[in-house]
C-alpha cells in the first residue's frame, strides 16, 4: 500500500512540475463541471468526462484514466478557468495530465497520424511541405523582407483546406484594400504548434515553435497578423516562453483599427441580418470581442443581433484541445446548439472569426439541414462581400 503511494505522490508531482504548478489548488467546488459544455448535449463522452473529476485525478497521480475518451474530452474552451474561484489554470493541468500520458507513449489512435504529419510536414493535415503556400497561386502577394512591416501568418488549416483557403485569400484581400504593408514567409512556416501543445505532445510543440521563431528572427519580424486565434494564443502566450517575443494580432484587430482611421470601409449594402460566435481563442483566451462586432456593424445594411450565449459567456464550437479531428456523433455536437442558437434569433448569417469553427460550425449546419434558412460565414468572407458583391 505504501509502494502504490509512493508512486501516485511521484506521478503528481511529476504532473505538476511538467505545468499543472495550481493542480493542488482545486478544492473541488464542482462549478467547473457546472459550467463544462459538455453538460448541454447528451451521449458517452458527456457521460463519462467530468472536468471536475479530472482535477481530482490529476492530484491523485492520473489513477483512473483507462479511457481515452476522459484525459482527451476537454476542449479548452477555458469557461471553467475563468469562472474558477480559485484560479486553478485548469487548462494546464489538463495540459500536463496529458503530456505524462503521451510521454509514456500512450497518444489515442486518430491522434497519431496528426503527430505524425507535424514531424514529418509541419502541419497536421498530412500536406506536403512543398504545398504549404499553393493556395496563394494568382494572389501576388509579397514575401517578407526588412522593409515589411507586418508578417501574415496563415494557419494550417488555411493552407492545406480548400473551404478554409477562401479565409486566408479573402484576409489577403482585405489588408491590400487598405494598404497594409504585410507580406508572408508561408512556405517556410511550421504549424504554430497550440493545438499539439494542449493533446500534450511538448516536445513536438517546441520543435515547431523553435522553428518558427527561428525563422522570425532570422528574418527581422517583429509584427505578426494571424489568420487563426489559435495562432494567437501560441506566438502571445507560448512562444514567449522560448524567447520569441513578438507583437502578434488577430487580422480582426487589425481591420477594426484601420475602418476607424478611416482606411478601410464598405461600400456595398449588405441586406443582411447576422449573429456572431465567438471563438474561444478569439474570446476567452485572448479577450478580443469589440474588433469583429465593430466591424460587422461596419457594413452598411447589415442587422446585429446577439445569441443568448456570447463573449465571455459563448459556447464552445467543440474545436479547441484537439478535438476538431475528434469523430462525434451528430446529436452530440456543440455546433449544433450554435446553429440552433442562430435560427432562433432568426439571423440568416452566423459569422465567426476562426478556421476551426468555420469548419465545427459547416458541418453542424449541414447535419442539421439548416442550410437554406442559415448561411455559416467566416468574417473576412462577409467583410469582402462589402467591398464587392461579385
Amino acid at each position: 500500500m505504501d509502494e502504490i503511494k509512493n508512486v501516485s505522490l511521484e506521478m503528481k508531482d511529476y504532473i505538476a512540475s511538467s505545468g499543472a504548478e495550481t493542480l493542488s489548488w482545486c478544492m473541488q467546488c464542482g462549478l467547473c463541471t457546472n459550467l463544462c459544455p459538455w453538460r448541454l448535449v447528451p451521449g458517452e463522452v458527456s457521460e463519462n468526462f467530468n472536468i471536475r473529476k479530472m482535477q481530482r485525478l490529476g492530484q491523485l497521480g492520473l489513477e483512473g484514466f483507462e479511457e481515452e475518451n476522459i484525459l482527451f474530452a476537454c476542449v479548452t474552451c477555458g469557461m471553467c478557468q475563468i469562472n474558477c474561484p480559485r484560479n486553478v489554470e485548469i487548462i494546464d493541468n489538463v495540459r500536463s495530465m496529458r503530456n505524462t500520458t503521451v510521454g509514456a507513449g500512450f497518444l489515442p489512435a486518430h491522434l497519431r497520424p496528426i503527430a505524425g504529419s507535424l514531424h514529418a510536414n509541419g502541419n497536421p493535415w498530412s500536406g506536403e511541405r512543398e504545398k504549404r503556400a499553393a493556395w496563394q497561386n494568382g494572389l501576388d502577394i509579397p514575401a517578407f523582407t526588412e522593409d515589411t512591416e507586418y508578417l501574415l501568418f496563415v494557419c494550417c488549416t488555411s493552407c492545406y483546406d480548400t473551404r478554409s483557403q477562401k479565409i486566408a485569400k479573402s484576409i489577403v484581400r482585405l489588408l491590400k484594400a487598405a494598404g497594409v504593408n504585410f507580406g508572408v514567409l508561408t512556405a517556410e512556416e511550421n504549424c504554430c504548434g497550440e493545438s499539439i501543445r494542449k493533446l500534450g505532445d511538448e516536445e513536438l510543440f517546441q520543435k515547431l515553435a523553435q522553428g518558427n521563431i527561428d525563422l522570425f528572427k532570422r528574418n527581422g519580424v517583429k509584427k505578426i497578423i494571424t489568420t487563426s486565434p489559435h495562432c494567437l494564443y501560441a506566438f502571445k502566450k507560448d512562444y514567449p516562453e522560448l524567447g520569441g517575443e513578438f507583437e502578434v494580432m488577430h487580422y480582426s484587430e487589425v481591420l477594426a483599427q484601420l475602418v476607424k482611421e478611416g482606411k478601410l470601409a464598405f461600400p456595398e449594402e449588405l441586406v443582411r441580418k447576422v449573429t456572431f460566435h465567438d471563438p474561444c481563442y478569439l474570446g476567452r483566451h485572448n479577450q478580443v470581442f469589440d474588433p469583429p462586432r465593430e466591424l460587422i456593424q461596419a457594413i452598411p445594411g447589415v442587422e446585429f443581433v446577439e445569441l443568448d450565449r456570447s463573449r465571455n459567456k459563448s459556447l464552445c464550437c467543440a474545436g479547441g484541445g484537439g478535438r476538431i479531428w475528434a469523430e462525434v456523433p451528430m446529436g452530440e455536437r456543440f455546433g449544433e446548439l450554435r446553429i440552433t442558437g442562430a435560427v432562433e434569433k432568426q439571423a440568416d448569417t452566423l459569422v465567426t472569426a476562426c478556421p476551426y469553427c468555420i469548419i465545427m460550425l459547416d458541418d453542424a449546419c449541414a447535419g442539421l439541414e439548416k442550410g437554406d434558412v442559415l448561411q455559416v460565414m467566416e468574417m473576412s468572407e462577409l467583410l469582402c462581400k462589402a467591398l464587392d458583391p461579385k
